[in-house]
C-alpha cells in the first residue's frame, strides 16, 4: 500500500534518486512511496498484461472467440509496413470495442488552444525579442478540467502536414468525471509542475508527481484525476514523429535516462454502463463523442505502444571532468527526430542537481547564438541560468539565433576566481523543450498579462575590457610587424 510522504516535498529535496536507496541498507525500490501503482519497466520494450490471469490467446491475436467473450482490437500507430524496429502496436482485449459510439458533434473553436503555426495564421506572431511569462493562474471560479484547461503557448508547423509541434500549459481544478479525451494529432509529452496526476488509460493507470513525466502517445484515450486539487504544468505535443532515448555514443551502453527507469502500466478495467463523453483532437479542432459504456474496459493487452512515466530524479547527469562545458545535448532525456537526420524535431532536456568540476572554466552559460528555438520551464526550486525572474510554473522563450547570456555583474564574478567544486540546481528541476524548428506565439500568451522581456538593459554594463589594453596590443602587432618585415596593410 501506499503511504503518504512526511514531507511533500521529500523528493524535491534530494540529489539523486540513489539516496532513496541508502546505500543498499533496505530493499529496493523503484517508484515513490506515495504511488499507489505498479508497473512495468523498460522504453520501447514489447509488454503483455493481465488484470484477469489467461485472458490474452496465446499463438495468435484474433481467435474466432476471445475468453470471457471479449473483442479483440488493434491499435496500430505506424504503417502496416514498417520495419521492425520501428513498428508499433498493441492488442486490446476488451468489454467492448472503441467503435460502440454514438457520432461525432464538432465543438465551438477554441480561442486558448492553436495548431496552426504558420506565419499566416494571424493568431499567431513572430518575434525575435526574448520573451517571458510569470507562473499562469489558475482558475478559481468553475470547474476546469484536465482537457478544457490547455492553452497553447507557441508551436510550429500543423498536425495536418505530420511534422510540427505545439508548447501548451494546462491549468485545471477538477477531475474529469466520465469524461476522456484522445489526441489524434501527435503525442503528449506531459510536465505536472502542481499537484500530481492521477491518468487513466486504456492500458491501465499513472501516477505522475511534480518531478516525474509522462507521455500519452497519439490515439491513446486517457483521463485526468486531480488528487492533491488544482493543477498546472505544461505539455510538448509531436506530430507526426515520436519519442525516443537519444544516442550515447562515447558514452557507451549506460547514462542519460536509462531505459529500465521508464515505467509502463499494468492493466486495470473498469467496467461501467454509464454515459461517457470522450473529447477528440483532430487537426487542432476539437469533436465529442458520446458512448454508453467505459473507453477503460481493456481487461488484457499486449504490444509496444504504450502510455509511460520517468521519474526525473532517476537522471544520469554527465558532464566535463577537466575544463569546459560540453553541450546541453548531454541533458536530453527524450528526443523525436525529424525528417532532417541532423536536427531532432524536439529535445527535451532537463537541468537537475548535479557536481560541476571543470576547472578553469566560466561557470554560467556561455554567450551564445544557436539554430534552436529555446522555451525553457521550472518545475520546482530555483534556476540560476536565468538573469530575470523565473518563476517554477512560468516560461522563458528564445528563437534561434538569437544572442543570450547573463548580465554583466555575473559575468565578471564569474570570470574573476574559479570557485570551488559545487552542486548545481540544488533542490530545483528546470526544464527545456527545444526544436530546430522556429516557433510562433499564440494570441493567447501574446496578450496574456503574465507576458514580459527580458530586459536588454541587462547587458548594458557588458563594457569593452579589450580597448583598455591598446597600448599593450599596438606594442605587440608593432613587434610582430616588424619581426615578419612587412608594412601593417597601411
Amino acid at each position: 500500500m501506499p503511504s503518504q510522504l512526511d514531507n511533500p516535498n521529500e523528493y524535491q529535496k534530494i540529489f539523486h534518486w540513489a539516496e532513496t536507496q541508502k546505500d543498499g541498507a533496505i530493499p529496493s525500490f523503484a517508484t515513490r512511496k506515495n504511488d499507489p501503482y505498479e508497473y512495468q519497466c523498460g522504453f520501447g520494450n514489447s509488454f503483455s498484461s493481465e488484470a484477469v490471469p489467461g485472458t490474452i490467446p496465446q499463438g495468435q491475436n484474433s481467435p474466432r472467440c476471445v475468453r470471457f467473450g471479449l473483442y479483440a482490437e488493434q491499435m496500430t500507430a505506424t504503417a502496416f509496413v514498417a520495419p521492425r524496429h520501428l513498428n508499433k502496436k498493441a492488442w486490446l482485449y476488451r468489454a467492448r470495442p472503441a467503435v460502440a459510439h454514438q457520432g461525432f458533434t464538432e465543438l465551438p473553436d477554441n480561442t486558448d488552444t492553436e495548431s496552426c503555426f504558420l506565419p499566416i495564421n494571424k493568431r499567431v506572431h513572430v518575434s525575435p525579442t526574448q520573451l517571458a511569462w510569470l507562473p499562469f493562474d489558475i482558475p478559481t471560479d468553475g470547474k476546469v478540467d484536465f482537457v478544457s484547461g490547455v492553452k497553447t503557448i507557441a508551436g510550429s508547423g500543423d498536425p495536418t502536414l505530420r511534422e510540427g509541434l505545439a508548447v501548451h500549459t494546462f491549468l485545471a481544478n477538477t477531475s474529469m468525471e466520465r469524461r476522456a479525451t484522445v489526441n489524434s494529432d501527435g503525442d503528449f509529452l506531459i510536465v505536472p509542475q502542481q499537484g500530481s496526476l492521477d491518468i487513466q488509460t486504456e492500458f491501465g493507470k499513472l501516477f505522475v508527481q511534480p518531478g516525474e513525466i509522462c507521455v500519452i502517445q497519439r490515439g491513446q484515450r486517457f483521463k485526468v484525476l486531480l488528487p492533491d486539487g488544482a493543477t498546472r504544468g505544461y505539455i510538448l505535443e509531436i506530430w507526426g514523429s515520436n519519442f525516443e532515448l537519444p544516442e550515447l555514443g562515447p558514452l557507451g551502453a549506460n547514462g542519460l535516462a536509462n531505459a529500465r527507469d521508464f515505467l509502463y502500466p499494468v492493466a486495470s478495467y473498469e467496467i461501467e454502463k454509464e454515459p461517457w463523453e470522450i473529447i477528440y483532437k483532430l487537426g487542432g479542432k476539437f469533436f465529442k463523442s458520446t458512448q454508453n459504456h467505459s473507453p477503460f474496459d481493456v481487461v488484457a493487452w499486449h504490444g509496444n505502444y504504450v502510455p509511460y512515466k520517468y521519474d526525473l530524479t532517476k537522471f544520469v547527469n554527465v558532464g566535463s571532468i577537466s575544463v569546459d562545458h560540453i553541450d546541453p545535448s548531454i541533458f536530453c532525456v527524450l528526443t523525436a527526430p525529424s525528417r532532417d537526420p541532423s536536427a531532432p524535431l524536439a529535445d527535451f532536456l532537463i537541468f537537475s542537481p548535479r557536481w560541476d568540476v571543470a576547472s578553469h572554466t566560466y561557470r554560467p552559460p556561455y554567450y551564445h547564438r544557436n539554430a534552436a528555438s529555446e522555451l525553457m520551464g521550472l518545475i520546482y526550486g530555483e534556476y540560476a541560468g536565468r538573469s530575470d525572474e523565473f518563476q517554477p510554473g512560468g516560461v522563458s522563450f528564445e528563437c534561434g539565433f538569437v544572442p543570450h547570456g547573463v548580465a554583466y555583474e555575473e559575468f565578471k564574478a564569474a570570470s574573476a576566481q574559479p570557485p570551488p567544486e559545487m552542486r548545481i540546481s540544488k533542490d530545483a528541476v528546470a526544464f527545456m523543450m527545444e526544436s530546430s524548428r522556429p516557433f510562433t506565439i499564440t494570441d493567447w500568451a501574446w496578450n496574456s498579462d503574465k507576458l514580459h522581456e527580458h530586459n536588454p538593459k541587462m547587458w548594458d554594463d557588458l563594457v569593452d575590457n579589450f580597448s583598455t589594453h591598446t597600448e599593450e596590443v599596438e606594442k605587440l602587432l608593432a613587434q610582430g610587424v616588424k619581426k615578419m618585415g612587412i608594412s601593417n596593410g597601411h
